[in-house]
């Protein structure tokens, strides 16, 4: 083929539309470009967000880290509470889990929609119908899914600000327990008879976490008065001791037992109020204990736990007093004696009446009672 017979081939050959090119499908490609880099760039925050919660430190990481006195809150709260670090970043490593992995599908949801929009409009396609279509469908969302939307916005601050997580005791109103499942729209609670409750996170108002950080034993310990302060001291001392040897009770307590002071005062006793601060969830093991040992010395040393002093009074009825049916109200007056002359003929009257005395006046107000009737 000459070189004539080449040129002319690419001249009757078809012109490329570069006009069409450069149009629709060029937006198209940058609209799809643009929604994965801006997608990319989101999760790259996201990710970064949820290191942060993760991590939870105070003041940068390489302070930290050459220990220049700026300590990651894991340690401080391991310090104030006791719990390992491990278990602490642990559950921080899970909270920030769930959220980044809720954010990333949400943000993900939003670009796509975004750009396939974008896309059809480029093809000449006619949006408006959808753009309407998803008015309607947002504006019956906003009425027909607004407890969901507030289930899951309320579970996502609850796991942002750590309220509380699996393995939890918490008072969430009518159920308390420990937390068996947490999710974004709901949460299971699993109480003391056994009974699991499914509660929504839209629906809890107030959170009571029971074990979250330290915990508190806090017992009321009735003491009569003929026992010292002093002394009960020193038996509050001795029961820590004992309680310490065990290596269980030992590692649950986080500081000796305070005693707060007289809480309440009776005619038997006084009520003490002592304190021990605890692991979470370990204050009812800790309460059991300090009970027991308590007991055990105050056997050893003779002391009595104090009861309330009560006195009953019984009266029975006399059935040789009872009247027949022709005896009349006036003759059962005149047969029946005083509790006067029956007082004043006893020659050692006792301080409370006797059973008598409170039939003849029980009988006496009842046939006063009758006659006024009549």
């Amino acid at each position: 083929m000459t070189f004539d017979a080449l040129q002319n081939d690419l001249l009757s050959a078809p012109k490329i539309d570069w006009d069409f090119l450069l149009d629709a499908p060029l937006r198209i490609v940058v609209i799809i470009i643009i929604a994965i880099g801006l997608n990319i760039v989101m999760r790259l925050f996201i990710r970064r967000f949820s290191t942060a919660v993760a991590k939870g430190t105070v003041g940068s990481e390489k302070a930290e880290g050459h220990g220049s006195g700026k300590f990651s809150s894991s340690v401080i709260e391991s310090q104030r509470t006791g719990i390992e670090p491990v278990i602490i970043r642990e559950r921080r490593a899970q909270r920030a889990k769930t959220v980044g992995r809720m954010l990333s599908s949400v943000t993900t949801i939003i670009i796509s929609v975004i750009a396939v929009l974008m896309v059809l409009d480029q093809l000449n396609f006619n949006i408006a119908p959808i753009l309407a279509s998803a008015g309607i469908v947002g504006v019956a969302l906003a009425f027909g899914a607004q407890e969901l939307v507030k289930d899951y916005l309320s579970g996502f601050f609850m796991v942002i600000e750590d309220q509380y997580g699996i393995g939890d005791t918490v008072d969430l109103g009518e159920a308390v327990g420990e937390v068996e499942d947490f999710g974004l729209r709901k949460t299971a609670v699993r109480d003391l008879t056994g009974t699991l409750w499914h509660v929504r996170n839209g629906e809890i108002m107030r959170v009571g976490n029971l074990s979250q950080g330290w915990a508190r034993a806090v017992l009321e310990i009735p003491v009569n008065y003929s026992t010292a302060m002093d002394t009960y001291r020193e038996i509050t001392e001795s029961v820590t001791n004992s309680m310490l040897k065990d290596k269980e009770l030992a590692s649950a307590i986080l500081e000796r037992p305070e005693i707060a002071g007289v809480q309440s005062l009776s005619a038997e006793y006084r009520v003490i109020r002592t304190m021990i601060k605890t692991k979470p969830n370990l204050q009812w093991m800790v309460e059991r204990a300090f009970r027991a040992e308590l007991t055990h010395e105050f056997d050893t040393r003779g002391i009595t736990i104090p009861i309330i002093q009560e006195t009953m009074l019984r009266t029975l009825p006399d059935t040789s007093d009872a009247p027949g049916p022709a005896t009349t109200g006036a003759a059962r007056d005149s047969a029946r004696p005083s509790a006067a002359d029956r007082r004043n003929s006893d020659e050692s009257p006792s301080p409370l009446p006797s059973d008598d005395e409170i039939r003849a006046t029980t009988d006496e107000a009842g046939s006063d009672t009758t006659d006024g009737e009549n």
